[in-house]
């Protein structure tokens, strides 16, 4: 599975609004929020920076440092916002609170889990050119599971 880099990117967004910060500050900023639950490394962080940069959500200031220092621009500052109104409460509660979940045994089994599903779902549709009569009942196993989701887990 994919990882995602969107929690990590809109920390980034709240840790530059504060204030211009290099790669290196960053992460060190990251690891003093979550009280040193996150360790962040270079593998997570700059790549969520280039995307950033590449969404137009930071920009590279003009400062003279022979470090890349880091500034949020207005589109981050729009995304912090729009993710500010379906938020709730402080986000960096909730950032320690789901870095905590993301380094437990629950989450790490959860993991495994929907690793095992989707490689079993991927081999599934693979085989469904040879029987396609079968795919409406495949999405129909996935609509059932889905709503089941949502009724269970409150969604």
């Amino acid at each position: 599975m994919r990882r995602k880099r969107g929690f990590v990117q809109i920390a980034i967004l709240h840790l530059l609004k504060e204030s211009s910060m290099h790669g290196y500050q960053i992460m060190k900023e990251l690891e003093e929020r979550s009280g040193g639950v996150y360790k962040s490394s270079a593998g997570t962080v700059y790549p969520a920076l280039q995307e950033l940069l590449d969404t137009n959500q930071i920009e590279l200031s003009d400062a003279d440092s022979d470090k890349k220092i880091y500034c949020i621009s207005e589109k981050g500052q729009k995304r912090l916002m729009e993710h500010a109104e379906r938020a709730e409460g402080d986000f960096w509660s909730e950032w320690v609170e789901r870095v905590s979940w993301r380094q437990s045994k629950e989450y790490e089994r959860l993991t495994i889990a929907l690793n095992k599903w989707e490689h079993d779902l991927k081999i599934t549709v693979k085989k469904l050119h040879k029987h396609p009569q079968n795919t409406d009942r495949l999405i129909s196993i996935l609509e059932e599971t889905t709503d089941r989701l949502k009724k269970e887990f409150n969604r």
